[in-house]
């Protein structure tokens, strides 16, 4: 298995779909081992939930790793070969950067942090599953930020998905999978 970005909207399934994959490689090889990097931040009662959901429903044999903001650090650190990371999700991770509870965002920061990732999986030693959100569909927001973090998340899906040999578009629970198709440009 090589790197595989499943994207699609809120509760279209990305989190089962990405499961079910990890949950074949464990099940492969005694030796395969599955890495969960959560991405999440429980900043209120909703999230704290939406946390708990995903642990309490996730297969057993899995092992969390939680890291909000050093994805590429995380990666390099828990790449193992016979170990398959599973990201959860890019998109709570691009916001954790962007559009931080507390603070401003560093924009310097989060540059350098998403080419150390897009540099970090080239070399992985580990297959990688990330989930992450499609809402370039939507309406288009009305405030600068909100475009901007949409942007953003366009081109972090897309750069991503150039170093993956799958893409899965997850519609009302279904996959649509297929290889990617390299960059013309």
């Amino acid at each position: 298995m090589s790197h595989h970005l499943i994207v699609g909207g809120q509760r279209s399934g990305k989190s089962r779909h990405a499961e079910r994959l990890a949950l074949q490689w464990l099940t492969a090889s005694p030796e395969h081992r599955v890495t969960v990097v959560a991405t999440a931040v429980a900043w209120d009662d909703e999230m704290r939930a939406r946390i708990a959901r995903h642990q309490a429903e996730r297969p057993a044999g899995m092992t969390t790793v939680e890291e909000p903001l050093a994805l590429s650090r995380v990666l390099r650190e828990q790449a193992a070969p016979g170990r398959l990371l599973l990201v959860d999700c890019l998109t709570l991770w691009l916001t954790n950067w962007l559009m931080p509870a507390e603070g401003q965002a560093d924009q310097a920061a989060w540059r350098a942090e998403r080419e150390a990732l897009l540099t970090t999986l080239v070399a992985l030693p580990s297959p990688v599953v990330f989930v992450s959100n499609e809402v370039g569909w939507g309406i288009i927001p009305l405030s600068r930020e909100v475009r901007a973090f949409v942007d953003e998340l366009g081109w972090l899906n897309q750069a991503v998905a150039q170093r993956c040999t799958d893409l899965t578009l997850m519609v009302a629970g279904q996959p649509w999978t297929r290889p990617v198709i390299a960059s013309q440009g």
